[in-house]
């Protein structure tokens, strides 16, 4: 079992007030030193995202489904897909609860 939480597939990006569809891989987990929770991962190679990002680090808004948080794109690699991270709450489900844990991991 991991005690990473994650979402993999579509979010909608705001940066700069416009919005891009993008594919993300997500992953997360809190950390009981700093008493927050990391998120990060990867946006899939988008070239619009890359032409308004421009290879710089980029405040961004992430919107997964209901669920919605502020992150940073920075640092793409060289198959052009842009790092994602943020902290605190994250743009998809966490579970909140025992149950939802114990679920989650059936």
């Amino acid at each position: 079992m991991s005690d990473e939480d994650g979402y993999t597939g579509s979010a909608t990006l705001v940066v700069d007030g416009a919005e891009f569809a993008a594919d993300v891989d997500l992953r997360g987990y809190f950390q009981p030193i700093d008493g927050y929770y990391h998120w990060y991962g990867r946006v899939a190679e988008n070239p619009k995202l890359a032409e308004a990002v421009g290879g710089r680090k980029k405040a961004c808004e992430v919107r997964i489904g209901e669920h919605s948080a502020e992150g940073e794109l920075s640092d793409p690699d060289p198959w052009g897909r842009y790092r994602l991270t943020g902290t605190s709450t994250p743009p998809f489900s966490v579970p909140k609860t025992l149950a939802e844990v114990e679920e989650a991991t059936a």
